[in-house]
């Protein structure tokens, strides 16, 4: 098995190579077709110029488009993705900093759209037949209709103003210090034995991931229900009865299994899709994340941190899409053999 995940993670590094560069090359050129220049904007306002052509010289940007890519595409298979217009610093650093803010919120979020999916694609199969079936589908559909920042407006509105049940902006209490051993603010709260602030940060977590989760779970419930359907038409599952199974047994210990299998998938996208839809929540709830930082490198136009944040959010969806695929190849017998 080991040699197979092996073989399919090497696969999948092979075919992210060109296609990080075809993702690269597209994000390099459009911002370069903006009216934006990057040269008069690091200077200040009263820069003359012949000081902005200085700079321009100096950024590189009075080379042609092509070979402008090929040395910042140089630069950044060395890690330097350039320096920020607006903060003055390294692109890259700060893209690391705010990275684990994003993956925090993305991880807690996902985990509650599978037990929401699991939990509402169960109650949805369950119902079938009976005179609730069509109030928990339309209901399912209502959800599913919902995007996730106005999510983010509800329980922010409903739980943050009208309850003052949770805080709302930010990642933990003001007077509450953030320590600093990873970056991961949660990992990093255990570690130096700081449970308040471990407390705080989950309290500040709740409403933003509880807004992404609650957008993502209807499909993931939706498709479960559905492949539980595919999977009760199955002959193993009427045999299973024959051989005396209670309905209970069947479900958890033959359906459910071999139903999660297309949901792992659905869950793969959805997760994909999630990380990169973190971005008008972030900004909702004053979380710093990178979606925050990517609102704010696209008002002022900064384009290093731009390509940055892109070709993180790039990676990701790789990264991610790599897993979900190794785990299908796991707990799918079939795959393994073949």
């Amino acid at each position: 098995m080991l040699v197979i995940v092996a073989k399919l993670v090497a696969r999948r590094l092979l075919a992210a190579v060109p296609i990080l560069l075809v993702v690269s090359a597209l994000l390099f050129t459009v911002l370069r077709l903006l009216p934006v220049d990057p040269a008069a904007m690091s200077l200040p306002t009263t820069a003359t110029i012949a000081e902005i052509e200085a700079k321009r010289r100096e950024m590189g940007l009075d080379r042609p488009l092509p070979e402008q890519y090929v040395i910042w595409l140089s630069d950044a298979l060395h890690g330097n993705f350039g320096r920020s217009i607006q903060f003055d610093r390294e692109a890259g650093s700060l893209v690391a900093a705010s990275l684990p803010a994003t993956i925090e919120l993305a991880g807690a979020a996902m985990a509650l759209a599978a037990i929401f999916g699991l939990g509402g694609g169960l109650l949805l199969f369950h119902l079938r037949g009976t005179l609730f079936e069509a109030i928990a589908d339309f209901l399912s559909i209502l959800l599913l209709s919902i995007p996730e920042f106005l999510w983010g407006l509800i329980l922010l509105f409903v739980f943050g103003v009208a309850l003052h049940a949770l805080p709302f902006t930010g990642v933990v209490s003001p007077s509450l210090p953030q320590p600093h051993v990873t970056g991961f603010l949660l990992l990093d709260a255990l570690l130096v034995g700081r449970l308040d602030v471990f407390a705080s940060a989950c309290r500040h977590l709740i409403l933003p991931a509880l807004a992404l989760g609650l957008a993502f779970s209807p499909a993931i419930m939706r498709v479960l229900r559905s492949s539980l359907f595919d999977v009760y038409h199955e002959d193993y599952i009427q045999q299973a009865r024959l051989r005396g199974l209670s309905e209970r047994q069947i479900l958890l210990g033959h359906a459910l299994k071999n139903a999660a299998l297309p949901t792992l998938t659905l869950a793969g996208v959805q997760f994909g899709i999630l990380f990169s839809g973190t971005l008008l929540v972030e900004v909702i709830y004053s979380y710093p994340g990178m979606g925050n930082l990517m609102v704010d490198a696209v008002r002022n136009a900064d384009l290093p941190l731009i390509q940055a944040i892109g070709l993180t959010y790039c990676v990701a969806v790789l990264v991610i899409n790599t897993v979900v695929d190794s785990l299908y190849v796991v707990l799918n017998p079939k795959l393994r053999a073949g």
